[in-house]
């Protein structure tokens, strides 16, 4: 039996350059249940539990996953037809820059278009560096454990912003004033700038995929076309991969990321000091982020040890369908010890998910439409349709029954987090297996 060769230094940097890649885009997306409400208070002028904020709340969290879907699409494309380092870069600029200037926000118009853009940003960076690590790997073992382990890393992201905010709101008063004040949120969105330095610097300088390079240098590279993905090859890969993305995403933004405002709402948190108040958000994303980092481990786990992608899928999905209920309609009205705990499940059930699918996609698209075909998923299903949840639950949140904000958003929580699992345990019977270990050409 042949061992696999050791990584060499270069493969190292790839990895290390990946694995921070992953972690920024987790990083900045994760601000959102962090800074949208105090950024509404403050420079909207809104108040909690009144209809502006919920539209406001609902509009943050879906219009700019929404941009981030459809450019991102155009993103997936550019990937096959110019190369993945190339949209790599650029789109590492684009988020960089747009995280950073949202801290200096003026109204909630400014803060929406910055947000759009820092999602664009993030949709074609992901499908850029899933196709570029798959096809830097080829071998099917070592490409499997690659991508899951540098998928780990996005979790991490979650915890670095939750640990950043709650340092922000501990070392308040020692931080420079914008616009004469000292305010948390716009410091959690300027830290977002900080993990794309290295990026900036080192990701110019690696090497391109071999194999996209090999096909365009010999002029067999095929033009990518959204449209071959509706012919009979591809139609059901794309609509069931699409569906199944959507559902986590809709999971995550329906129900997970409503988690730290359910918290602020519950009595045992209203009945606690203002500053103990502050620290119960970012305590409770800590222990999703946990959850999460766990699941994204189990994934890398058990990728090369399942062989069946359904199998491994429906490892995740069936227990979702018992604890995203119990979470949502048990803990939430408990206590804040048992919904960090229950958060802590949910996050592992589904964002164990995502990783999944940096695994599976790049094995059912051949390298002329894999970047194509990863972004149709992940933006117009993940980014476009999954996370209207968010709008879904806010909407929902208004006639659910309920004593007060936080009971009536976690009963809207857990109706579309229990609809959604339910969904996509459905599709997983109709999601095709991958037809060899090898990355189709």
């Amino acid at each position: 039996m042949t061992s696999t060769p050791r990584l060499t230094p270069i493969q190292w940097v790839i990895c290390a350059v990946a694995a921070i890649g992953f972690a920024f885009d987790t990083y900045v997306l994760l601000m959102a249940p962090l800074v949208i409400g105090p950024a509404l208070q403050k420079i909207g002028g809104m108040r909690p539990g009144t209809p502006e904020f919920g539209l406001w709340r609902g509009l943050l969290f879906y219009v700019p996953a929404l941009s981030g879907g459809a450019v991102g699409l155009i993103g997936g494309y550019l990937t096959d037809r110019l190369g993945r380092r190339r949209i790599l870069v650029w789109s590492m600029l684009l988020y960089a820059f747009s995280a950073f200037a949202s801290g200096y926000s003026t109204s909630v118009e400014m803060l929406l278009v910055l947000r759009c853009t820092t999602f664009i940003g993030v949709c074609v960076e992901f499908v850029a560096a899933i196709a570029w690590l798959a096809e830097l790997f080829p071998e099917p073992k070592r490409r499997e454990a690659v991508l899951g382990w540098t998928q780990a890393f996005s979790s991490l992201g979650g915890l670095m912003v939750a640990g950043t905010n709650y340092l922000i709101v501990h070392y308040l008063s020692s931080l420079p004033a914008i616009y004469g004040a000292q305010e948390p949120w716009r410091y959690t969105l300027i830290s977002g700038v900080i993990p794309a330095i290295p990026l900036i610097i080192i990701r110019p300088f690696l090497p391109e995929s071999p194999e996209w390079q090999e096909k365009k240098a010999r002029g067999v590279l095929k033009r990518p076309s959204v449209g071959e993905l509706f012919q009979p090859g591809f139609r059901q890969t794309a609509f069931v991969t699409a569906l199944l993305f959507a559902c986590g995403f809709a999971a995550a933004f329906g129900a997970i990321q409503q988690t730290p405002d359910i918290a602020r709402g519950m009595t045992e948190v209203k009945a606690m000091t203002p500053a103990a108040q502050a620290k119960v958000a970012p305590s409770v994303q800590m222990w999703q982020e946990m959850g999460g980092l766990a699941g994204r481990l189990a994934l890398a786990y058990l990728a090369v040890r399942i062989v069946s992608r359904r199998t491994l899928l429906r490892i995740f999905l069936i227990p979702g369908l018992v604890v995203i209920p119990l979470v949502y309609t048990v803990a939430a009205n408990s206590s804040l010890e048992w919904l960090k705990w229950g958060i802590a499940a949910a996050g592992l059930l589904t964002v164990a998910q995502f990783s999944f699918w940096g695994n599976y996609l790049p094995r059912v698209y051949p390298t002329h439409l894999r970047g194509t075909g990863e972004s149709f998923a992940a933006n117009v299903g993940g980014r476009m349709f999954g996370t209207s949840a968010a709008l879904v639950t806010s909407t929902l949140a208004s006639i659910m029954p309920g004593i007060g904000d936080s009971a009536r958003l976690a009963a809207a929580a857990a109706v579309v987090g229990t609809s959604v699992y339910a969904i996509g345990f459905i599709a997983s019977f109709w999601l095709p297996e991958p037809k060899q270990e090898k990355l189709p050409e």
